[in-house]
């Protein structure tokens, strides 16, 4: 239980630190390519800017005549931009191509003013390649005088990014780790006091348990000697018998406390058998024929053709199909049917006892195997139950590494399904 709840601390722990760091990284990925491609920007207006400033005109009879000559790239000049630009256009201001560097472009502008993340062909290699863009508008006194289109390749900043990608990939998982290895050593201190006191809590319930079962034998013994010596008398009877049943009762419930006190966790090798399932279901049955047939109930057992052993505590085991059984045999009205089945499965061997009951309510099912939980309180009162049937007998088979299940539908019945490992002990 408590491996348990400190397996789920650490799960948790896990996953929202997990969470905000996968989230974290993301958000930094997303930074990183916003402030490159920002800083690519900046480059590439600072180069059109200048290759804008190289642009001559003249106003002829309200025309402006263009002189591209001493433009890097489209002109004579020198070449202070050939680095890192793939192309450079120049289109009027009608928007038609007039000279370009580079990869060859369409006659007509045909992509909005400003700054694009375009693919392209990469004219020497012929491969596919990414490529930022800007267009931006070139004005003169009379107005637009044309457009310039440069590009700049991706490759660089691509490969900065994919190694920043590589090291978050090999980064996160190993800081997912720490973070995995700090929620369980943190969970184990934070589960350290509840162990404590729980520890405390059961072995008081032992304790006290333990002590009581000798005063409630001597009230019980008390009393049926009351009962021997007084048979007749009218007077002292029925006080005599209700001290004998509420002795029994409180007898019943210290065993069943002292049980589930006892027994907490898995068990020690020492305490396992190699028993027949088979035999043992059916001995189980055959006591539980008697009280069946009493109560006009059919009782069945199915057993597969194949011998199934497994490693048990077969005191306990017992005591936690009885329990299922009693249940069966208490809450199934006379005419019905109970069924015990072995079925093997992979590995596993299960136990179900079906029945034909009153059934159990949805909104009970998931806390039926709570301590002290009673479906009906009157009905449980009339039955002598304290809610603890259930408790101990998924507490044993847990305690051998299995599990139970129920499923149950109002006046139909229900079916409780226990599953037990066929693993060997040496």
């Amino acid at each position: 239980m408590f491996n348990r709840s400190r397996r789920n601390l650490a799960r948790w722990f896990t996953l929202s630190m997990g969470s905000i760091l996968v989230l974290f990284a993301g958000v930094i990925y997303q930074i990183e390519i916003k402030e490159k491609l920002e800083a690519l920007d900046r480059l590439l207006y600072d180069k059109t800017r200048v290759m804008a400033a190289s642009v001559h005109y003249e106003v002829r009879q309200g025309q402006s005549q263009i002189d591209l000559s001493h433009v890097p790239l489209l002109g004579s000049g020198s070449h202070p931009l050939t680095e890192d630009l793939i192309y450079v256009r120049w289109y009027n201001a009608q928007g038609r191509l007039v000279r370009f560097f580079g990869a060859s472009s369409p006659d007509q502008l045909n992509t909005p003013l400003g700054y694009l993340t375009v693919q392209s062909t990469d004219p020497l290699w012929q491969e596919k390649i990414w490529l930022r863009q800007v267009t931006l508008p070139v004005e003169g006194r009379t107005g637009t005088l044309g457009y310039f289109q440069v590009a700049t390749p991706l490759m660089e900043t691509q490969q900065e990014l994919q190694q920043l990608q590589m090291a978050m990939t090999l980064t996160v998982p190993i800081t997912l780790g720490l973070i995995a290895l700090t929620g369980w050593i943190l969970s184990g201190f934070a589960m350290q006091p509840i162990r404590q006191a729980y520890q405390q809590l059961q072995r008081f319930t032992a304790d006290a348990s333990h002590e009581l079962r000798s005063p409630i034998s001597a009230i019980l013994t008390n009393a049926q000697l009351g009962l021997l010596i007084a048979p007749n008398d009218s007077h002292y009877h029925p006080p005599l018998e209700n001290i004998v049943d509420s002795a029994k009762s409180m007898g019943m419930l210290v065993n069943n406390l002292l049980l589930l006190a006892r027994h907490q966790g898995q068990l020690t090798p020492e305490s396992l058998k190699l028993i027949n399932l088979n035999d043992l279901l059916k001995s189980l049955v055959t006591q539980f024929a008697t009280l069946a047939e009493q109560q006009t109930i059919n009782l069945t057992y199915e057993q597969p053709e194949q011998l199934i052993e497994l490693w048990a505590d077969p005191d306990l085991l017992q005591q936690a199909i009885k329990n299922l059984l009693n249940n069966a045999c208490k809450y199934t009205p006379a005419g019905g049917a109970i069924l015990v089945r072995l079925v093997p499965h992979l590995g596993w061997a299960m136990i179900q006892v079906i029945d034909t009951g009153i059934g159990i309510p949805e909104t009970d099912l998931p806390y039926i195997f709570d301590r002290f939980y009673r479906v009906d309180t009157q009905r449980s009162q009339d039955s002598g139950g304290f809610g603890l049937g259930l408790a101990i007998t998924q507490q044993i088979v847990q305690a051998h590494s299995g599990h139970i299940h129920v499923t149950s539908e109002v006046s139909k019945g229900s079916k409780f399904q226990v599953e037990l490992p066929l693993k060997h002990y040496q």
